[in-house]
């Protein structure tokens, strides 16, 4: 399998890891959307949560802890954080192995890209 999260999960990719136990792994996105924005990735390769099965339950209510966990230690807990999960093309889902996006650190913009300048409020 050619699947970059799952060869970051094994090592033979470097990442700046946060957060790492048996089933779950955290790190910096290479390619930020927020002043802080972390990936949260089961090391068990589940394309998407479409593909997750009955048997991926403990699996994912680690990952969200996790998310929790990173979000805390990032310090993105008094002022909030968003934790985003893209699925399929359609969504944005570039990289096929499921994983969550934690982001914050400042006001994030809405998620309607039609009025997202709209919702944008902050400063131009």
């Amino acid at each position: 399998m050619d699947c970059i999260f799952c060869k970051i999960a094994e090592g033979t990719i470097p990442s700046r890891k946060v957060y790492e136990d048996d089933h779950v792994l955290a790190f910096h996105d290479i390619q930020p959307q927020a002043p802080v924005h972390l990936l949260v990735i089961p090391k068990k390769h589940v394309a998407s949560l479409d593909d997750a099965s009955p048997e991926d339950l403990e699996l994912l209510g680690r990952a969200m802890l996790a998310a929790k966990q990173v979000a805390r230690d990032a310090g993105l807990t008094d002022s909030g954080y968003r934790v985003v999960t893209n699925i399929g093309p359609d969504a944005g889902q570039v990289v096929f192995h499921l994983h969550l996006h934690v982001m914050g650190g400042e006001k994030l913009a809405g998620l309607n890209p039609k009025n997202s300048s709209e919702s944008d409020t902050r400063p131009s």
